[in-house]
C-alpha cells in the first residue's frame, strides 16, 4: 500500500490532532469508547460533555461540522434499532406525545443511541485525521498480531482492487449498449459477479506469487518505524483523561 494512498473518510491537513502519531490516536479513541460505554445511562449531562469534548476536537483537526455530521450517516441501522425499543421492550408504560412507551425501552433507546453516536463520531474523527497505511503502522507499533494486520492491510487494498475492477466492468457494459432495468437483465449481472470473481481470484494469485518470488516468509517488513514523544501521548491521553474525570462524576453524583 502505497504512502500516497487515502480513503474516503480521510481528510487532508496539518493540524495538531494530523501529526499525532497513529498509535497514539488508536489508543486514545479506544480509551475514549471504554469510558463512554461505562458510563451509567442515566448522567445525560455526562454524554453532554462526551460531546463537548469530540467538538473541541474536531475543532482542533478543523473538521467541518458537515463533513463530520454526514459520515455520521452511517449509524442510521443502529438509530432505526433503537427507534423500536420503545414499542418491543416490556415494562412500565408511559406516554409521549398521546402514544404508549416503555420505560425501560426508552432509557435502552437512549443509551444506544448517546453511545453509539459518541463511539461513531470518535470513529470518524480517527479516520479523518488518519491515513489507513499510518493506522496499519499504528496497530503493528500496538503490538496487534501481524497476521491480522496484514489481513487488514490486504482486505484494504483489494477492496479498492475490486472496486476498480467492478467500475471498469460496468463501464464496458454501458459501452456496448447494457442498462439493467428489470428481472431480464439479472442473468447478465450475475455472470459479471461471477467474471469478477474469477478475475479478483486469480490476481491474488499473481500477487501472492509475485511476494513469494521477493522472499515473503508470511510477515511483512517494517519500512517506516513510528515513534511517539512523551509530549505526544499526553496530548493523545487529554481526551480520554477527560472524559474519565467525566465518567467518575457520573457515578458518584
Amino acid at each position: 500500500m502505497g504512502a500516497g494512498h487515502a480513503h474516503k473518510l480521510y481528510r487532508h491537513g496539518h493540524s495538531p490532532v494530523h501529526g499525532l502519531p497513529p498509535h497514539c490516536k488508536l489508543a486514545a479513541v479506544f480509551c475514549f469508547v471504554v469510558v463512554v460505554v461505562s458510563t451509567p445511562r442515566e448522567a445525560v449531562w455526562a454524554f453532554a460533555l462526551y460531546a463537548a469534548l469530540l467538538a473541541v476536537v474536531a475543532a482542533v483537526a478543523r473538521i467541518p461540522a458537515g463533513f463530520l455530521l454526514k459520515r455520521l450517516l452511517i449509524e442510521v441501522p443502529f438509530v432505526a434499532f433503537a427507534l423500536l425499543m420503545p414499542f418491543v421492550v416490556p415494562g412500565e408504560q408511559t406516554g409521549v406525545l398521546g402514544v404508549s412507551v416503555s420505560v425501560p425501552g426508552l432509557w435502552g433507546a437512549w443509551n444506544v443511541l448517546a453511545k453509539g453516536t459518541l463511539g461513531v463520531a470518535a470513529s470518524v474523527i480517527l479516520a479523518s485525521t488518519t491515513e489507513l497505511r499510518s493506522l496499519l503502522l499504528g496497530l503493528q507499533r500496538l503490538r496487534m498480531p501481524p497476521l491480522l494486520v496484514q489481513i487488514a492491510s490486504f482486505m484494504i487494498r483489494y477492496g479498492d482492487v475490486v472496486t476498480g475492477e467492478m467500475r471498469r466492468m460496468s463501464i464496458a457494459r454501458r459501452s456496448r449498449g447494457f442498462e439493467a432495468r428489470g428481472v431480464r437483465h439479472w442473468s447478465v449481472l450475475a455472470k459479471s459477479a461471477g467474471a469478477l470473481f474469477i478475475r479478483s481470484y486469480e490476481r491474488g494469485e499473481r500477487v501472492h506469487l509475485a511476494m513469494v518470488s521477493r522472499g515473503y516468509t508470511g510477515t511483512m517488513p517494517v519500512i517506516d518505524e513510528v515513534t511517539a514523544s512523551r509530549t505526544q501521548w499526553a496530548y493523545a491521553s487529554a481526551l480520554p483523561a477527560s472524559a474519565l474525570v467525566i465518567c467518575l462524576l457520573g457515578w458518584s453524583l
